[in-house]
């Protein structure tokens, strides 16, 4: 890979881990991020802290609606990795319009900018949402992806159509990677994996939406980041498109099995409170992986059983082991 890379959102979870290792392969980055208030600035921080202070990195505070943010970011960027948006499936159902605003408009600002500023190569950040809950399992990038669930679903699904606008029109070369279920250190802490820790180690009973059958395609942040990285580099080669890769694990975990996974790890005994179903979510997903692998060099690693492990160890290093009761 060559030339400056633009990453948005790159205070964020999958955006700091990305953004180091650009880094430590010694790429020149250049990061915009708005510190969004939907989690707190501080998490954000300290993802940022590793990464200021080296000299191939500059960042940019800023908002990606805003023209003047992203042509001042573009300049010299050889390439686009746009990570940033509003995530949350269950939170988009309460402000549909504000997710709208930021992950449609804000996808479209950003490939109009990378347009203005003749940069032609874009990895867009998409989601396993996009298939909703009734694609067959595994999901294949080929599947229709037509009938999401959640704004959150939708606006990530608009933000694919627009790149193959912006493919079709303009002769842009876009790889949109639906993510599924990333996880790992500075997770956000809304998502299931960080949350349940959080509880289990203070105590605290989970609440469990569900008879606990749903099934999830958990993805270790390392393994996103070698195929974030196989996607910058498939973007230097071949004609103009738009081509979507799913980003999983390739298998499914219980939410059962999942919460007890973590309650070992913590050595804990798990309380839980069942509660129903809540609208947004889906049943499963299982992510179909063989045109990452084949297209990308995309190889996911970190296992489940050694990736829990791995959180709570990072868990209990930053927040500290506290005082648990077992029951």
């Amino acid at each position: 890979m060559t030339g400056r890379v633009l990453v948005t959102g790159a205070a964020g979870f999958i955006g700091s881990h990305v953004c180091r290792a650009l880094l430590d392969a010694g790429r020149e980055v250049v990061g915009v991020d708005n510190f969004d208030p939907f989690y707190d600035r501080r998490i954000k921080e300290e993802g940022l802290a590793e990464l200021e202070g080296r000299r191939a990195f500059r960042f940019v505070e800023g908002d990606i609606r805003s023209p003047a943010t992203l042509d001042a970011a573009l300049d010299g960027a050889a390439i686009v990795l746009h990570l940033a948006a509003r995530a949350g499936v269950r939170p988009s159902l309460e402000e549909p319009a504000l997710y709208a605003s930021l992950n449609v408009e804000g996808t479209a600002s950003v490939l109009e900018a990378a347009r203005r500023a003749g940069i032609h190569r874009i990895v867009f950040g998409s989601s396993s949402s996009v298939y909703g809950d009734t694609t067959t399992v595994p999901f294949r990038e080929d599947a229709r992806a037509v009938e999401p669930i959640s704004p959150y679903a939708a606006t990530k699904r608009a933000g694919e159509l627009y790149c193959e606008v912006y493919a079709r029109t303009y002769g842009f070369r876009i790889a949109a990677l639906r993510f599924f279920t990333v996880y790992g250190p500075r997770q956000r802490p809304d998502l299931a994996i960080h949350k349940f820790t959080r509880l289990l180690a203070e105590g605290r009973p989970i609440a469990q939406y569900g008879d606990g059958s749903a099934e999830r395609d958990h993805t270790h942040v390392d393994d996103i980041v070698q195929g974030v990285l196989g996607a910058l580099a498939w973007t230097e080669t071949g004609p103009a498109g738009c081509e979507m890769f799913n980003l999983g694990e390739s298998r499914t975990v219980r939410l059962d099995q999942l919460i007890r996974l973590i309650a070992d790890a913590l050595g804990v005994e798990p309380r839980i409170e069942r509660h129903p179903t809540q609208p947004g979510d889906v049943s499963r997903t299982c992510a179909d992986i063989s045109k990452a692998r084949r297209l990308l060099g995309y190889d996911p690693k970190v296992t489940i059983e050694e990736g829990i492990p791995r959180f709570v160890h990072w868990y209990e290093a930053t927040h500290g082991r506290h005082s648990r009761t077992a029951s």
